[in-house]
């Protein structure tokens, strides 16, 4: 899937594109979907937590059509997501 970069709300300096777009190719990624009282009807709004090439945790609220994905705000995890993270992937093993 694409990703569209077009009138981003968040600032693409503090964490990449090409960070973003690695951190959902991480064969580790965990993509959530929220319950909808958290994200509220009709929203459909999902989260992905991965890591870059370099390490780099991020997590990202992003939605998709099915072709394209539409990052709506990207950071680096706090110590609780990364912790449960952590904590999934090694459940996974």
């Amino acid at each position: 899937m694409e990703f569209d970069w077009l009138d981003s709300s968040f600032d693409l300096h503090k964490v990449t594109p090409r960070e973003i777009e690695e951190s959902f190719e991480d064969p580790f990624s965990l993509r959530l979907m929220p319950d909808v009282e958290i994200a509220g009807e009709g929203h459909a709004r999902y989260f992905n937590l991965g890591k870059s090439i370099e390490g780099r945790a991020i997590f990202t609220i992003f939605w998709s059509d099915g072709k394209k994905f539409r990052c709506i705000l990207s950071r680096e995890m706090t110590s609780e997501e990364l912790s449960f993270f952590d904590r999934k992937t090694q459940e996974l093993n």
